[in-house]
């Protein structure tokens, strides 16, 4: 297993965040339309299990998941040999591995409590008890990696303050604690050094600049160093630490348009470029040997892994596979074994173990339902327009099976979350129920998106709700100039950061679409910047920086919130809500429902009472896609 990892975050992420990090292993396939094609219900789409996280016990005879085959994610054990899940938690909130304890079959996990996004950290022992290591109302806490010696692991929790993670050492055996970093600086903890000598730490200056440094914890009375080396404004990002803290291996955009991956020498302070592509490095990890690397490029959309064994210096090249992308490569303690995630478009992670070196791989999972016909789905391609100025705007875009000029069909712009996401290529049983209803998707990637260089990313600063909404206007324009799409039915859905641009195009540019489908979406960019969680006061500026700053920008985020101008909503709107959403609060989708009927324009509204910013219930997904097919039936 990997001894060192920190839970990541993102601001006001999608619904799909964390979309799986991959490598494509085939090229897709061109889907033709099939005579004995079939459609299939929601309740069979979600019949699909999902399944993340893949820790080796320290026998490397299980595995640990986190599975969602009984409604909710539970912890399940997966026999390496048989592929035999066994559940170990039975839970009513979701419940997400870290890992097992080194020496023994002791547990940690995290969960929080009705999708508040105040994860805890718990440990379940041989015999099946369970306790909160990190127990409050208010607290937020997560891990980050075992000691040296094993003897400690480290937490990072907001309970002296709401607002600051501060660093703490748990005793694995008694899970006494006692605090080691007093985050009174506001900085970010990325990395803890193998050895547990080195802190790495970032500063965010703003959503262009963040300052990257280091600390030295044997040393009470040491400075911070600072990393980040340039005059301009870059971003900087702890990546790995070397397992005999020889190195600090971090990524920055400071050298071009993408993220590098750059190696800092402790000792001598100097600087080298690690790993350069033309897209950017996502990731850079480490086994715990540091014999194997794992990078993942972002490239167009969808992630690339490579594996390099450091001890003969070449790519590892696994055995054939289906055609799909890997993701979530992990080794045992021993480094014999290797088990990673496959994943396609037509595919939802399927979990596979590899002994290193030989010429068989072994899947342990089908999480497809068994109804569904995987030659009724559908493979995405990467299309791309000119927008309003001729800036050119990528993204996924989804061809029903039986669409053609002949057969014109309805189209959605879906919009990623964020602000700052990226729609991805890979499974989604959201967008393969719509497709296979006969519904095109195109997965916009408009100006503000990551991974197509920082200048694109920039693009939209201060400007959301203008120059990305006409973005989202003409890929509309794009999809009606398709001879398979019907160019008087598009509507327009998204999530998060993708429900306010639903909203704000009913709003602002009300003869455009059709109809819109506002999932967890902001309405009122005042009230949610007033309302920011206070776990992410390290990121407060960078948020500030993107959107603008309330105390001194109030106007214009009241002209660009949707809420204020839904007098101009004349289009049918569903809004999607989570009662327990600490990001969106559910005041400003219950104010938009009820500003949107007075105008008498058609309005479904979905509230659910046991969810966050985003689905954890497959109860929950399957009710709100068949309100979604249900509305787009009733009024596309």
């Amino acid at each position: 297993m990997f001894k060192k990892s920190l839970l990541a975050c993102a601001l006001l992420a999608s619904l799909t965040a964390c979309n799986q990090t991959s490598q494509q292993v085939n090229p897709p396939q061109t889907t033709q339309a099939i005579s004995d094609f079939k459609t299939y219900s929601a309740e069979t789409f979600f019949d699909t299990t999902d399944i993340q996280g893949n820790a080796f016990r320290p026998d490397a005879k299980k595995i640990l998941v986190a599975s969602d085959e009984s409604g909710i994610f539970n912890l399940y054990e997966v026999d390496v040999k048989t592929g035999k899940r066994t559940q170990i938690t039975d839970a009513a909130d979701s419940t997400y591995p870290v890992g097992y304890f080194p020496n023994d079959p002791r547990i940690l996990f995290t969960r929080d409590g009705g999708g508040n996004e105040r994860f805890h950290l718990f440990v379940r022992d041989e015999n099946g008890n369970v306790k909160d290591l990190t127990p409050g109302e208010k607290v937020r806490a997560g891990f980050v990696g075992f000691s040296e010696d094993n003897k400690a692991f480290f937490v990072l929790s907001n309970k002296r303050d709401e607002r600051f993670m501060d660093l703490y050492r748990f005793d694995a055996s008694t899970y006494e604690s006692e605090l080691i970093y007093k985050n009174d600086k506001n900085l970010n903890v990325q990395k803890m050094s193998e050895t547990d000598r080195y802190l790495a730490l970032v500063n965010a200056q703003g959503n262009k600049d963040s300052d990257l440094f280091l600390l030295d914890l044997h040393n009470p009375d040491a400075p911070l160093v600072e990393i980040s080396n340039v005059e301009h404004e870059a971003n900087f990002f702890a990546s790995a630490f070397s397992k005999d803290d020889k190195y600090l291996y971090y990524s920055t955009d400071a050298h071009g348009e993408f993220s590098q991956s750059w190696r800092y020498e402790i000792a001598t302070g100097k600087h080298t470029p690690y790993i350069v592509k033309n897209w950017d490095v996502r990731f850079l990890y480490f086994s715990d040997s540091n014999r194997y690397r794992v990078v993942g490029v972002n490239e167009d959309s969808s992630i690339k892994v490579t594996i390099t064994d450091l001890k003969t210096g070449k790519d590892i090249n696994l055995p054939k596979l289906p055609a799909g992308s890997i993701n979530s490569v992990n080794f045992s303690d021993d480094e014999k074994l290797m088990t990673f995630y496959l994943n396609s478009d037509t595919s939802p992670n399927n979990l596979y173990v590899w002994q290193v070196g030989s010429d068989k791989v072994k899947q342990l999972t089908s999480t497809l339902s068994e109804k569904i016909n995987t030659d009724h789905l559908v493979e995405s391609t990467i299309a791309r327009f000119n927008s309003f100025d001729g800036l050119e705007i990528p993204g996924v875009l989804y061809k029903p099976k039986l669409a053609s000029s002949t057969n014109k069909v309805p189209a959605l712009v879906f919009v990623h979350g964020g602000p700052g996401g990226q729609s991805m290529t890979g499974y989604s049983a959201l967008t393969q129920h719509l497709v296979n209803q006969g519904y095109a998707i195109f997965a916009v990637n408009n100006r503000g998106s990551s991974g197509y260089g920082k200048t694109f990313f920039h693009l939209d600063d201060k400007r959301h709700g203008e120059d990305d909404l006409q973005d989202i206007v003409w890929s509309k324009k794009y999809l009606q100039q398709l001879d398979w799409v019907d160019a008087d039915r598009i509507g327009i859905m998204g999530g998060s950061y993708g429900g306010y641009m639903t909203a704000a195009a009913l709003a602002f540019e009300p003869e455009e679409f059709k109809l819109g489908i506002n999932i967890f979406g902001v309405t009122n960019w005042v009230r949610t910047l007033e309302s920011i969680p206070a776990w992410w006061e390290a990121y407060r500026k960078s948020l500030y920086d993107e959107l603008g700053d309330p105390a001194t920008d109030k106007e214009r985020l009241h002209r660009i919130s949707p809420l204020f101008h839904a007098k101009n909503i004349t289009k049918p709107l569903m809004v999607v809500q989570g009662a327990n959403d600490p990001r969106v609060l559910q005041v400003e989708s219950d104010e938009l429902v009820g500003a949107v009927r007075s105008n008498n324009v058609p309005v479904k509204y979905v509230l659910f009472e046991d969810e966050g910013h985003g689905f954890s219930k497959k109860e929950n997904r399957i009710e709100a896609s068949q309100a979604y097919l249900d509305f787009l039936k009733k009024h596309l």
